[in-house]
Protein backbone atom coordinates (compact mmCIF):
# COMPACT_ATOMS: atom_id res chain seq x y z
CA UNK A 1 0.00 0.00 0.00
CA UNK A 2 1.29 3.32 -0.78
CA UNK A 3 0.29 6.07 1.50
CA UNK A 4 1.23 9.93 1.21
CA UNK A 5 0.31 13.11 2.05
CA UNK A 6 -0.65 15.76 0.11
CA UNK A 7 -3.00 18.98 0.22
CA UNK A 8 -6.89 18.36 0.20
CA UNK A 9 -8.73 18.85 -2.75
CA UNK A 10 -12.62 18.87 -3.90
CA UNK A 11 -12.22 14.76 -5.14
CA UNK A 12 -11.74 14.14 -1.75
CA UNK A 13 -15.15 15.06 -0.48
CA UNK A 14 -16.67 11.64 -1.18
CA UNK A 15 -13.67 10.29 1.12
CA UNK A 16 -14.05 12.89 4.23
CA UNK A 17 -18.06 12.41 4.20
CA UNK A 18 -17.36 8.36 4.48
CA UNK A 19 -15.09 9.05 7.45
CA UNK A 20 -17.04 11.74 9.04
CA UNK A 21 -20.14 8.97 9.03
CA UNK A 22 -18.44 6.08 9.87
CA UNK A 23 -15.81 7.17 12.58
CA UNK A 24 -18.40 8.94 15.38
CA UNK A 25 -15.56 9.72 17.23
CA UNK A 26 -14.42 12.37 14.67
CA UNK A 27 -16.72 14.17 15.32
CA UNK A 28 -15.02 16.83 17.88
CA UNK A 29 -12.24 17.22 14.77
CA UNK A 30 -15.35 18.89 12.75
CA UNK A 31 -17.14 21.19 15.57
CA UNK A 32 -20.40 21.66 14.21
CA UNK A 33 -20.35 20.76 10.45
CA UNK A 34 -22.23 18.27 8.78
CA UNK A 35 -20.53 16.30 6.82
CA UNK A 36 -22.85 13.98 5.68
CA UNK A 37 -23.22 15.41 1.67
CA UNK A 38 -20.48 15.84 -0.98
CA UNK A 39 -21.31 19.63 -0.73
CA UNK A 40 -21.02 19.84 2.77
CA UNK A 41 -17.90 17.84 2.27
CA UNK A 42 -16.53 20.26 -0.86
CA UNK A 43 -17.16 23.12 1.41
CA UNK A 44 -15.57 22.20 4.85
CA UNK A 45 -12.43 21.32 2.65
CA UNK A 46 -12.23 24.59 1.38
CA UNK A 47 -13.20 26.63 4.61
CA UNK A 48 -11.03 24.30 6.96
CA UNK A 49 -8.61 22.02 5.39
CA UNK A 50 -6.50 25.07 3.76
CA UNK A 51 -2.98 24.94 2.86
CA UNK A 52 -1.89 28.78 3.96
CA UNK A 53 1.05 30.96 5.96
CA UNK A 54 -0.66 29.92 9.20
CA UNK A 55 -2.28 27.01 8.89
CA UNK A 56 -1.40 23.31 7.10
CA UNK A 57 -3.38 20.31 6.27
CA UNK A 58 -2.31 17.16 4.66
CA UNK A 59 -4.32 14.73 3.07
CA UNK A 60 -3.50 11.10 4.31
CA UNK A 61 -3.53 9.16 1.48
CA UNK A 62 -3.81 5.80 1.05
CA UNK A 63 -4.23 4.10 -2.72
CA UNK A 64 -5.46 7.35 -3.75
CA UNK A 65 -8.26 7.96 -1.27
CA UNK A 66 -8.31 10.14 1.43
CA UNK A 67 -8.83 8.62 5.32
CA UNK A 68 -7.43 11.29 7.77
CA UNK A 69 -5.36 14.48 8.47
CA UNK A 70 -2.53 15.77 9.86
CA UNK A 71 -1.96 19.30 10.17
CA UNK A 72 -0.16 22.71 11.84
CA UNK A 73 -1.93 25.58 12.97
CA UNK A 74 -0.66 28.52 14.48
CA UNK A 75 2.10 28.75 12.76
CA UNK A 76 4.49 31.18 14.05
CA UNK A 77 7.86 32.13 12.74
CA UNK A 78 8.62 34.78 15.33
CA UNK A 79 8.42 31.91 18.34
CA UNK A 80 8.94 29.33 14.99
CA UNK A 81 5.93 27.45 16.87
CA UNK A 82 2.81 25.88 15.82
CA UNK A 83 0.24 23.45 17.15
CA UNK A 84 0.13 19.74 15.30
CA UNK A 85 -2.84 17.64 14.71
CA UNK A 86 -4.22 14.42 13.23
CA UNK A 87 -7.04 12.03 12.74
CA UNK A 88 -7.42 9.02 11.18
CA UNK A 89 -11.13 7.14 9.63
CA UNK A 90 -11.90 4.14 11.86
CA UNK A 91 -10.63 1.77 9.00
CA UNK A 92 -7.36 3.49 8.55
CA UNK A 93 -5.97 2.95 12.29
CA UNK A 94 -3.67 0.74 13.58
CA UNK A 95 -1.34 0.91 10.91
CA UNK A 96 0.76 3.78 11.82
CA UNK A 97 -0.15 6.05 9.31
CA UNK A 98 -1.10 8.72 11.66
CA UNK A 99 2.28 8.72 13.63
CA UNK A 100 4.12 8.50 10.23
CA UNK A 101 1.91 11.18 8.59
CA UNK A 102 2.52 13.25 12.23
CA UNK A 103 6.42 12.23 11.89
CA UNK A 104 6.61 13.69 8.12
CA UNK A 105 4.77 16.76 8.96
CA UNK A 106 6.97 17.84 11.65
CA UNK A 107 10.27 17.03 9.53
CA UNK A 108 8.39 19.42 7.43
CA UNK A 109 7.59 22.16 10.01
CA UNK A 110 11.23 21.50 11.51
CA UNK A 111 12.65 22.18 7.45
CA UNK A 112 10.72 25.28 6.96
CA UNK A 113 12.00 27.17 10.39
CA UNK A 114 9.65 25.76 13.23
CA UNK A 115 11.74 24.88 16.10
CA UNK A 116 8.69 24.01 18.89
CA UNK A 117 5.86 21.95 17.91
CA UNK A 118 2.95 21.12 20.25
CA UNK A 119 -0.21 19.16 20.72
CA UNK A 120 -2.84 18.01 23.08
CA UNK A 121 -5.41 14.77 23.41
CA UNK A 122 -7.93 14.31 25.87
CA UNK A 123 -6.38 11.80 28.63
CA UNK A 124 -9.24 9.34 28.07
CA UNK A 125 -7.51 9.04 24.28
CA UNK A 126 -4.58 6.96 24.56
CA UNK A 127 -4.30 6.39 20.94
CA UNK A 128 -3.77 9.39 20.23
CA UNK A 129 -1.15 9.58 23.11
CA UNK A 130 0.52 6.75 21.46
CA UNK A 131 1.33 8.75 18.47
CA UNK A 132 2.42 11.11 19.72
CA UNK A 133 5.16 9.84 22.01
CA UNK A 134 5.87 7.59 19.16
CA UNK A 135 6.13 10.76 17.16
CA UNK A 136 8.70 11.88 19.39
CA UNK A 137 6.53 14.48 21.20
CA UNK A 138 7.57 14.58 24.80
CA UNK A 139 4.55 14.56 27.98
CA UNK A 140 4.96 18.49 29.30
CA UNK A 141 1.77 18.27 31.02
CA UNK A 142 -1.84 18.29 32.21
CA UNK A 143 -4.35 21.26 31.16
CA UNK A 144 -7.60 20.95 33.29
CA UNK A 145 -10.80 20.92 32.27
CA UNK A 146 -9.26 22.68 28.75
CA UNK A 147 -11.72 21.46 26.28
CA UNK A 148 -15.23 21.30 26.05
CA UNK A 149 -17.67 19.11 24.44
CA UNK A 150 -21.72 19.01 24.87
CA UNK A 151 -21.86 19.41 28.47
CA UNK A 152 -18.78 17.01 29.43
CA UNK A 153 -15.13 18.61 30.24
CA UNK A 154 -11.32 16.77 29.47
CA UNK A 155 -8.82 17.44 30.74
CA UNK A 156 -5.89 17.54 28.46
CA UNK A 157 -2.30 16.26 28.39
CA UNK A 158 -0.35 18.56 26.44
CA UNK A 159 3.44 17.21 24.77
CA UNK A 160 5.96 18.92 22.24
CA UNK A 161 8.88 18.09 20.25
CA UNK A 162 11.61 20.66 19.62
CA UNK A 163 14.04 20.38 16.81
CA UNK A 164 16.81 19.56 18.35
CA UNK A 165 15.29 16.56 20.35
CA UNK A 166 16.43 13.20 19.26
CA UNK A 167 14.59 12.16 15.94
CA UNK A 168 11.42 9.62 16.88
CA UNK A 169 12.32 5.33 16.60
CA UNK A 170 9.11 4.93 14.28
CA UNK A 171 9.85 4.92 10.96
CA UNK A 172 7.13 7.37 8.91
CA UNK A 173 5.52 5.11 6.56
CA UNK A 174 3.91 8.17 5.11
CA UNK A 175 5.06 10.40 2.33
CA UNK A 176 4.82 13.99 1.56
CA UNK A 177 4.20 15.18 -1.86
CA UNK A 178 2.92 18.39 -3.31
Amino acid sequence: MSVVLRPWNRSDASALSDAFQSTPDLATQFGDADLSTRPAAEAFIEQALRLDEHVKNWAVVEDGVAVGNVGASAIEFRHETAWMYYWLAASARGRGYATGALIAASDWAFENGLYRLELGHRVNNPGSCRVATAAGFRVEGIEREKLRYGSDRYDVETHARLAVDPAPEAAAVVSMTG
